[in-house]
């Protein structure tokens, strides 16, 4: 202790600095942004201490650099988790060292937390000023016993008490990074000594196939002969009254009490899962029957593109094919994701969006119509369809609450922030369209089902990240069970509907039947906030995290308030799951060694005079691509001026990994001139695998335009020809 005392004094600034910068100002940024979990704090001080440690009495050209390391992973981390909810990964490692990245944050070019890029700087200096001069005392080399202490206590802790706080909350992102480097040791040590015992493929059936073998909750087919299906962006089973009592949910609020009133009078599946996040994720699990990718892959919805074989047999198609009209209308424009494609290529007969609408939105949303005017539009859109003699089915997909949410200024006076104020709003004009439904009939004729693409969390709140929900209202509703018992998700709903209607169901479809009973359990795999989970069927939960660690876990269903820890799973056992995963990841390709997609679709665009967002301005569909280790992507891109108003438009190309700008050699387009379609070509290679990357095209002019021709393929690179 007196050596301590006598360290901490004022004969040894050097090392004060280095604490204040090393650990004190990550301890102030963790506890200001309400990172409050003991791990994280206890992650902070070991890596801190023992980067001071290390530093102290060091020579300024290794202090320097490692000094403008460490600031750049702290704000870069900060900075991450502010825009898109989630820590850096070792490829995103090139942005952190990038002014972009420090310069630009998700709502227009501004730093996100500038007091901690001020305090950084500051104590960087300081340091760097007060290390001139190397002293002649050293530290004893007992004090490092500290340090390691703290990291095998969290390391110890994690292990006997794992956590499902986010990963921020539990880890620094050196120590992040450390931790995944020794697992990624100790699992090649373990393939090691394993190699002789082999791994056989894992068994798919219950995973891939189609199980009709339930007892139907129906005699005969369902009376309703139309089906909506109403998607409410990004809204968690933990909002639904019904599914919180069935699983013993200790979530203490009840943010959509109007919406819980319409579960108590339907047939509610409490343990639903969502197997993966992102919209278009979401809508091809539902609408076809499979599972969506359990990686940050390119997403299954873009791959149908170039499979109209298996588009054939998405429920939309189905319907189409047995007389039915279908119908695909959302809030938000087409273009994003790709959906003014997508969903053509599903069976939607019709697929609209934002400009659809005829009435006024009440806020100025980028994202879309907010939702009250959204179910307004639709009341409309349904009485339109109930004229005509054809069945139909129509999907819907709200926008409103997606960030930076759509909530008037009322709602946000009566709630603590603009989330909670969109879910209030999102609430009450969902409950006036399911009323106004009732009282026209659509009720008494219409099977409905009301679910969410995705989940958008909710804080320390276990498996919230894959909580979803299914409320059924039928026509026989007095014949459904108001709890329907059982594991099932996303990607049963397209088999659930088919087997309501009793149409003939395609073999590609998976899943099981919502609408029958089970006396066995079934496994179930997702992917969501870097964790992937699967239930076994019979009790055993296995959950493997960012270091490819598997913990197992004895839970009754997938989705449950507390699950009893059973210890680590073996690593046999945690590579049998991710061959599962990887299993259900493959590409609707037909086994093709290239990709090629057309994101063109030859719609009038009329330009806007200043673009102000990249993603809610974007005039193209290309993303969430994966760009494989070792290929050269080429782009093609023809924009026509549709009247002379348009010349003079100036374009943009922007790309991004994960969200984040990312710089390629993409050459400047040209001013659109009429009459002279603009028509640029480029490539870059791939040298590294590239996950989540997006093409933004934006404009800013006037007039109308015409994309004929944004292409993208992505083919392997040509192994240079040996010298002979």
């Amino acid at each position: 202790m007196d050596t301590i005392r006598h360290l901490l004094s004022s004969r040894h600034p050097p090392l004060l600095a280095l604490l204040g910068l090393l650990v004190g100002i990550p301890l102030i940024s963790r506890y200001s942004m309400g990172w409050t979990d003991v791990s994280g704090m206890v992650s902070d001080l070991g890596i801190g201490l023992l980067l001071s440690l290390l530093l102290y009495n060091r020579s300024r050209l290794l202090v320097a650099p490692v000094l403008l390391a460490w600031g750049a992973m702290q704000l870069g981390s900060a900075e991450l988790v502010t825009a898109v909810g989630r820590m850096p990964e070792p490829g995103d490692l090139r942005y952190l060292f990038d002014p972009q990245f420090v310069g630009n944050s998700t709502d227009g070019g501004k730093i996100a937390h500038p007091l901690l890029l001020l305090a950084l700087g500051a104590g960087g200096l300081l340091c760097l000023l007060l290390g001139g001069q190397r002293l002649a005392a050293h530290l004893p080399r007992s004090l490092c016993l500290l340090p390691a202490m703290l990291l095998a206590g969290h390391a110890t802790y994690q292990y006997l008490v794992p956590s499902e706080a986010a990963q921020w909350q539990q880890f620094n992102l050196p120590h992040k990074l450390l931790a995944e480097a020794l697992s990624g040791a100790q699992r090649k040590a373990e393939d090691w000594l394993t190699a002789d015992e082999g791994l056989q493929p894992p068994d798919m059936r219950s995973l891939t196939a189609l199980d009709l073998s339930g007892e139907p909750l129906l005699q005969a087919a369902g009376k309703g002969r139309n089906v909506l299906i109403i998607t409410l962006e990004g809204i968690p089973g933990a909002y639904i009254a019904t599914s919180r009592a069935a699983l013993s949910s200790s979530y203490p609020l009840d943010p959509m009490p109007h919406l819980s009133k319409w579960a108590a009078r339907a047939m509610t599946t409490p343990d639903y899962v969502l197997h993966s996040h992102q919209t278009i994720r979401g809508l091809y699990s539902m609408l076809c029957g499979d599972y969506s990718k359990l990686d940050s892959g390119t997403p299954k919805g873009l791959e149908l593109l170039n499979n109209p074989q298996r588009a054939a047999q998405c429920l939309p198609a189905q319907l189409h094919a047995a007389g039915y009209s279908t119908h695909f209308l959302q809030g938000a424009g087409l273009r994003f994701m790709a959906k003014d494609r997508i969903m053509p290529m599903m069976g939607f007969d019709k697929t609209l969006g934002r400009n659809w609408f005829p009435n006024k939105p009440y806020l100025d949303f980028p994202w879309g119509m907010d939702d009250k005017a959204f179910f307004e539009g639709t009341l409309l859109y349904v009485k339109q369809l109930r004229k005509k003699k054809q069945p139909w089915m129509l999907t819907l997909m709200t926008v409103g609450t997606h960030q930076p949410y759509a909530a008037p200024a009322d709602y946000l006076q009566r709630y603590p922030d603009a989330k909670t104020a969109a879910i209030a709003y999102l609430d009450d004009a969902l409950d006036s369209f399911l009323t106004a439904l009732e009282s026209q009939g659509v009720l008494k004729d219409t099977l409905v089902i009301i679910t969410s693409d995705e989940s958008h969390g909710i804080e320390k709140q276990r498996l919230a990240s894959a909580w979803g929900f299914s409320l059924l209202l039928a026509p026989e509703q007095a014949q459904l069970p108001a709890v329907k018992a059982g594991v099932y998700g996303h990607v049963d709903l397209t088999a659930s509907i088919l087997d309501y209607l009793q149409l003939p169901i395609p073999d590609a479809i998976s899943g099981r039947s919502m609408l029958r009973n089970y006396s066995t359990g079934r496994e179930m795999l997702s992917y969501t906030n870097g964790l992937l989970r699967k239930h076994d069927g019979n009790g055993l939960f296995i959950e493997c995290d960012f270091q490819q660690i598997c913990r197992r876990y004895q839970s009754e269903g997938f989705i449950a308030d507390q699950a009893h820890y059973l210890g680590r799973s073996s690593n046999r056992v945690g590579r049998l799951v991710a061959q599962q995963a990887a299993a259900l990841n493959q590409t609707l390709l037909d086994g093709q060694a290239g990709q090629q997609y057309q994101f063109a679709t030859r719609e009038r665009i009329n330009l806007q005079r200043v673009s102000r967002d990249d993603w809610a301005d974007n005039l193209i569909g290309a993303q969430y691509l994966e760009l494989p280790k070792g290929s050269h992507t080429s782009v093609k891109l023809t924009i026509r001026a549709l009247n002379r108003n348009a010349k003079g438009a100036q374009f943009q190309i922007k790309t991004k990994e994960f969200d984040r700008d990312v710089q390629l050699s993409i050459p400047a387009l040209p001013l659109l001139e009429y009459g002279k379609p603009l028509d640029v070509s480029f490539g870059f290679d791939n040298s590294e695998e590239r996950k989540g990357f997006s093409f933004h095209l934006l404009a800013q002019g006037q007039g109308a335009i015409e994309i004929t021709d944004f292409s993208v393929s992505t083919q392997p690179l040509e192994a240079p020809a040996l010298p002979r």
